[in-house]
C-alpha cells in the first residue's frame, strides 16, 4: 500500500498549525529494530517528516539483532519527527526512538524524548515478539501509557488475541491492534487508539 507522498502533504495540511487547534499531544513511536518506526510516522505525517536514518554498517550488524530484518540498510541514530493533525482541535506530535539498545547506553536518547510525552506507541512484530520487552520496559520504567500495535508483515504469523497478550505480559486496560505502518488510515486507526488509552488512563490517574 502507498505511503503519503509529498503532494498529499502538501493537499492536506500547510506547515502552520491550524487555528483552530487547542491541545496538543507529545507520543513516542518505539519498538525494536526495524520494526517500521519510520514508516509508521512517515506515513501519517502531514509535513515532511525529520528522519535521522544512517546506513548500517558492518560494525553495527555485529551487535544489532537482524532477525527477520535481514534486508534492512538504514538505521535511525537520534529520532525521527513527524506531525499528525487528528482532529480540527488536536494535533499530534510524534517522535521516533531509535530501536537499538545501544542507542540508549552510549547517549541517553530516550531520557531527552521522554520529557513532555503522553504516552507511546510501541510497534511489534508477531516473528519476534521478544524484541519489543526492551522497548515495553522503556515506557514501563518512565510511567507512560502505551498501546501495543501489530505491525503487518507478509511472513509474519496470526495468533489469537489472548495468547499474544499473554506473551507480551498485557495489563487488561493495554490496547492491542493490528496496523501497516505502510497505510496511513490503518496508522492513523493505531494511534486514536493510543489516543483514547491515554485520555482514559490520565482521568482515571489525575486528581
Amino acid at each position: 500500500m502507498a505511503s503519503t507522498t509529498s503532494s498529499d502533504r502538501s493537499a492536506d495540511s500547510g506547515i502552520y498549525v491550524r487555528d483552530t487547534v487547542e491541545t496538543t499531544a507529545k507520543l513516542l513511536i518505539v519498538g525494536p529494530f526495524g520494526v517500521g518506526k519510520t514508516t509508521l510516522i512517515g506515513t501519517v505525517s502531514e509535513i515532511e517528516p525529520l528522519r535521522t536514518e544512517e546506513v548500517m554498517t558492518q560494525a553495527g550488524a555485529l551487535v544489532d539483532d537482524l532477525r527477520g530484518v535481514e534486508d534492512k540498510r538504514t538505521t535511525t541514530v537520534a529520532m525521527d519527527f513527524g506531525r499528525l493533525t487528528l482532529s480540527p482541535d488536536l494535533v499530534l506530535y510524534l517522535f521516533g526512538a531509535p530501536g537499538q539498545r545501544r542507542f540508549n547506553q552510549v547517549a541517553p536518547v530516550w531520557q531527552q524524548l521522554v520529557r513532555g510525552a503522553y504516552g507511546a506507541l510501541v510497534l511489534a512484530d508477531t516473528r519476534r515478539l521478544d524484541a519489543s520487552f526492551d522497548a515495553m520496559e522503556m515506557v514501563e520504567r518512565h510511567g507512560l501509557p502505551y498501546a501495543v500495535a501489530l505491525n503487518s508483515f507478509p511472513d509474519a504469523p496470526h495468533f489469537p488475541d489472548d495468547e499474544l497478550r499473554e506473551a507480551l505480559d498485557l495489563k487488561p486496560g493495554t490496547p492491542l491492534v493490528s496496523c501497516d505502518a505502510r497505510d496511513r488510515t490503518s496508522a492513523a486507526r493505531a494511534l486514536i487508539a493510543l489516543v483514547g488509552h491515554v485520555h482514559t488512563y490520565y482521568q482515571e490517574h489525575l486528581p
